[in-house]
């Protein structure tokens, strides 16, 4: 829910979500259209879908192991690092966007790649991955920052290879979301979630012409179902 999702957005959906699902074995009795229907706000409706497939295929529990859980729908080495690290307590070298930027800084004297965070974390972590890690998140999200880095409050400032010579990371260009894809992907399922449609009908609601071929990808995606005319949400 965190990926792409400001915090105070996802508190309460993440509270809503765990109380209409609680276990494992709720989320795969229900279907995919109520997940989809609880999920509505957050948008990346994949996710929903990926948590739902997870749910239905690992039998009320989930793997403890970085492999095993690396190999189920929707997640990649970073999450299942992660899951291992803070879950299970698996000493586990991974990195995310701010791991990359305190680490690389730290080492290289710039921003690292994930395969050089991940090496640097590797030699670096204590025994204690969870903490270590949580650490290194906290420092990128408010010292280590990537436009104004507060080097002078910051608790690695004596042996950082990049003080003093840091310079601003350039914001990456975002496609404009009002005139992607994503976005009548998702407004394609926030009609369905209020009722089942023809392709004619959204056609008409959304008035954009990816409408009929962006049915096409989410049905394939097992996101919708169409039958004949009618779309609906997987039941």
């Amino acid at each position: 829910m965190l990926q792409q999702t400001q915090v105070a957005r996802v508190i309460p959906a993440y509270r809503a979500f765990l109380k209409r699902f609680p276990t494992l074995r709720s989320l795969a009795r229900a279907s995919l259209a109520d997940v989809l229907r609880q999920w509505s706000g957050l948008g990346y409706n994949r996710r929903a879908r990926d948590l739902h497939r997870v749910a239905r295929s690992v039998g009320g529990a989930l793997p403890r192991d970085v492999d095993g859980l690396d190999a189920l729908p929707g997640i990649g080495a970073y999450t299942a690092g992660a899951v291992a690290c803070f879950a299970n307590g698996t000493r586990v070298a991974f990195a995310d966007t701010n791991i990359r930027r305190v680490l690389g800084r730290l080492v290289l004297g710039r921003v690292a790649s994930e395969r050089e965070a991940v090496a640097i974390d590797a030699e670096l972590m204590p025994r204690d991955a969870a903490w270590w890690h949580h650490a290194l998140m906290d420092i990128g999200a408010t010292v280590c920052t990537a436009r104004a880095p507060r080097c002078d409050a910051c608790p690695l400032a004596t042996t950082c290879a990049g003080r003093g010579r840091l310079t601003r990371e350039p914001r990456r260009a975002q496609p404009a979301f009002a005139t992607s894809d994503r976005r009548v992907r998702g407004w394609i399922v926030t009609l369905l979630r209020e009722r089942d449609m023809s392709v004619d009908a959204l056609s008409s609601a959304i008035d954009d012409p990816r409408v009929p071929g962006l049915l096409a990808a989410l049905a394939s995606e097992g996101m919708v179902e169409r039958t004949g005319p009618t779309v609906r949400l997987p039941r």
